[in-house]
């Protein structure tokens, strides 16, 4: 796995973990909660588009 795909799948599994995390803590509508699905469904995004082929 090349470096760029490896340093995508650890912010993803950071996003995933903190995502979890504040929607159990501050809850699923919480703006925090958002941010963190957002910004993983980004990452996940350009993994499946640039490290899966």
């Amino acid at each position: 796995m090349c470096h760029y795909c490896h340093g995508l799948r650890k912010k993803i599994q950071f996003y995933r973990k903190a995502l979890i995390e504040t929607g159990i803590n501050k809850g699923l509508k919480h703006p925090e909660t958002i941010k963190h699905s957002q910004i993983l469904d980004e990452l996940i995004f350009r993994f499946q588009s640039k490290c899966k082929k």
